[in-house]
C-alpha cells in the first residue's frame, strides 16, 4: 500500500497543536481527519475507518485511555499511537495493555511520530531517571489510571480513590501539574 493512501485519525483537544500536526502529517502523505472531542473522534472513526490513530492522553480533562477500546471496536486493524505531554511508565504500560501500538511523550518530532506509526515493534519509552515527578503529577497520573480502570465513571472512580465525587471533578477539570496554559 502506498503511503498516500494511509488514513489517519488525529485526536487532540489542543486546537493549534492539532492543526499544525495535521498539516505536517498531510505533507508526509497521510490523509488526516482531526477531532477535538470523544464524540467527534468516534464519529470520524465510524465514517473514515482509519488505519492509524494518534490519541492524546488528556482530552479536556478526560483520559484518552478510555477511548482506546471503542476505537479498536470501530477500527480493529488501526494502529493507535498515544501521544502525550503526561508521559510516565505506568500510563505507557496501561495504554499498551489496552491495545495501543505505540506511546510517545510530547514534544515529539513529526519524523518520530511517523516512525512510531509505521513501526511494527512495541516499545515502552525510556524516561530519564533524573526526571522525578512532583507529588501533584503523580496524583494526576494515579487518578487518570484509576479513571481508565473504571471506564470513565467518575462516581466509581471517586469511591475507589476514597474521594468525594466533586473533589475528583475539580481535580479532573484542572490541567495536569506542570502543563502549559
Amino acid at each position: 500500500m502506498d503511503i498516500e493512501e494511509r488514513r489517519l485519525l488525529l485526536i487532540d483537544d489542543d486546537e493549534s497543536y492539532r492543526e499544525v500536526l495535521a498539516r505536517s502529517l498531510n505533507r508526509k502523505g497521510f490523509a488526516v481527519n482531526a477531532a477535538a472531542t470523544v464524540d467527534d473522534a468516534l464519529g470520524l472513526c465510524r465514517t473514515h475507518d482509519p488505519e492509524y490513530v494518534i490519541l492524546d492522553l488528556n482530552l479536556a480533562g478526560q483520559s484518552g485511555l478510555n477511548l482506546i477500546q471503542p476505537l479498536l471496536e470501530l477500527a480493529p486493524g488501526a494502529r493507535i499511537l498515544v501521544l502525550t505531554g503526561y508521559a510516565s511508565i505506568p500510563t505507557a504500560v496501561g495504554a499498551l495493555k489496552l491495545g495501543a501500538s505505540q506511546y510517545l511523550p510530547k514534544p515529539a518530532d513529526v519524523r518520530d511520530i511517523v516512525r512510531a506509526l509505521l513501526d511494527d515493534g512495541i516499545e515502552i519509552p525510556e524516561f530519564p531517571i533524573g526526571d522525578r515527578m512532583t507529588v501533584q503529577h503523580l496524583e494526576w497520573e494515579y487518578i487518570q489510571r484509576t479513571l481508565a480502570e473504571y471506564e470513565g465513571n467518575i462516581a466509581a472512580t471517586a469511591r475507589a480513590l476514597k474521594m468525594h465525587r466533586r473533589t475528583l471533578q475539580r481535580k479532573l477539570a484542572k490541567r495536569r501539574p506542570g502543563a502549559p496554559g
